[in-house]
């Protein structure tokens, strides 16, 4: 039996991808593996977002391409079975961003690897395979303008009762730092009624918690129905019986409205919970990025949320040492930071990529300052996540049961105000045996800067 193995980067929407490509392989018979000394193929969805996921997309590689030099080492002495540090791997097919991106060179520059797919391409894996088996070569570039169906069937690799689901492809923003576009295309939305039979498929196989994904949730819709149709899919995906909590992320600040702020604040699944990446907070940076809102605005729309949802958590995302940002614009941030108090917060530092108007920029920034202003940044951020924390001691929350940590005699939790993946967690000990997927109560007893600690109610 041939057995495919799977390296994942990159953001959740990559892993929808995965997912989706895996359930392919499996329908044509193929297997799937997570041992590397047991792949036949290795399949590596790249990313190429900012500069470090570039690397470790090419670091992968590199890596699974000495395993297949090892490979075909032991084939030319005719032994077909690895030895504890071999490999039996025939082949390298590379997917996603990187692929898309660097389509003329990635054969060029990176001889290992045997097959490429473009990011709209994920259709046309079990060909790539097949393919690659025979001994030849492959690629395959889908037009940007196409939207890859989205199945009902996906083989979850989460591990978990949470899953992800992408609602839509591309974006249209045009931030001067960002490649989306270019490797991802312009937005388009997913068919609200793909959209449900695949959250419904995902609920009937165990998932209790999804979150909604694409480049940008709050516009879903507007290219398909001329509006955007975020609320209706909301109270749609509601309806799914089994279904236990919505989580929104990506929501960009200026296309979040009333009705939408409405929908979450009624809606009992839908948790209270938004992410929402506004990049910086100084308007002359904003500009420069390109961004579509200014500092009063993105003020008033959290002002607004708050207002009508007193228990929300906000998270947000920003980036330090953006071509031009001075130290004054630094402060800026700081004192914004301060005042909103964002429940959930993550900085990271500009990376110019080559073919964006941002790398082109004068008054690139050093490292050294572009890390300062994050550092900076995110020992502020602790300091409220702490005090945020420790003002839940005492509360009463819901939360979902993630795993049992052994070492700690303790259970692994996140509550409506944690992400998967991103955001704390909460633990909890309890007498009772809980199973992952469950929902419980808790209360609250002790907490550190990112992670609470409680009982069960």
């Amino acid at each position: 039996m041939t057995n495919i193995m799977f390296i994942s980067l990159g953001c959740d929407k990559n892993l929808v991808d995965s997912e989706v490509m895996l359930a392919l392989l499996q329908e044509r018979g193929y297997s799937i593996t997570n041992n590397e000394s047991e792949a036949d193929i290795c399949v590596i969805n790249s990313c190429c977002f900012i500069g470090d996921a570039k690397e470790e997309s090419i670091e992968n590689i590199i890596e699974m391409g000495k395993l297949k030099s090892i490979a075909a080492l032991k084939s030319g002495n005719n032994d077909n079975t690895p030895s504890d540090n071999g490999s039996r791997l025939k082949g390298i097919i590379v997917t996603g961003c990187l692929a898309q991106r660097y389509k003329d060179e990635i054969f060029k520059e990176l001889p290992e690897v045997d097959a490429v797919l473009g990011t709209m391409s994920i259709e046309s894996i079990v060909d790539a395979v097949d393919s690659v088996l025979k001994g030849m070569q492959f690629e395959h570039f889908e037009s940007l303008e196409h939207l890859p169906s989205i199945r009902d069937k996906r083989s979850i690799a989460s591990g978990t009762y949470m899953g992800y689901l992408k609602i839509a492809e591309g974006c249209n923003k045009r931030c001067t730092y960002c490649i989306i576009p270019y490797v991802r295309g312009n937005y388009r939305s997913v068919p609200m009624e793909e959209v449900i039979e695949q959250a419904k498929y995902l609920v009937d196989n165990g998932i209790r918690e999804l979150c909604l994904v694409a480049q940008e949730t709050t516009l879903y819709g507007i290219d398909l129905y001329g509006k955007k149709c975020l609320p209706e899919l909301l109270r749609e995906l509601s309806k799914i019986e089994e279904l236990h909590w919505i989580r929104l992320l990506y929501c960009y600040p200026e296309e979040i409205t009333d009705e939408l702020i409405e929908e979450i604040r009624t809606n009992p699944k839908v948790c209270h919970y938004i992410d929402m990446p506004i990049q910086h907070s100084e308007d002359s940076v904003l500009s420069r990025m390109g961004r579509k809102t200014t500092k009063s605005e993105i003020t008033e729309r959290i002002k607004s949320i708050r207002e009508k949802i007193p228990d929300v958590v906000l998270r947000t995302t920003l980036i330090t040492g953006f071509p031009g940002e001075t130290g004054e614009d630094h402060q800026g941030v700081l004192e914004f930071i301060d005042e909103m108090e964002f429940g959930r917060l993550g900085a990271f530092t500009y990376s110019a990529e080559e073919g964006t108007p941002a790398a082109e920029m004068e008054e690139q920034i050093s490292e050294e300052i572009k890390e300062q202003y994050r550092d900076e940044i995110m020992e502020l951020q602790q300091e409220i996540s702490f005090d945020i924390n420790r003002n839940q001691i005492g509360r009463e929350l819901e939360v979902i049961v993630d795993g049992y940590l052994y070492a700690d005699e303790m259970y692994a939790c996140r509550s409506y105000m944690d992400a998967p993946d991103i955001d704390g967690m909460v633990f909890v000990k309890s007498e009772e045996e809980l199973l992952s997927g469950d929902f419980i109560r808790v209360k609250i007893t002790d907490c550190n800067e990112y992670d609470l600690i409680g009982e069960r109610v």
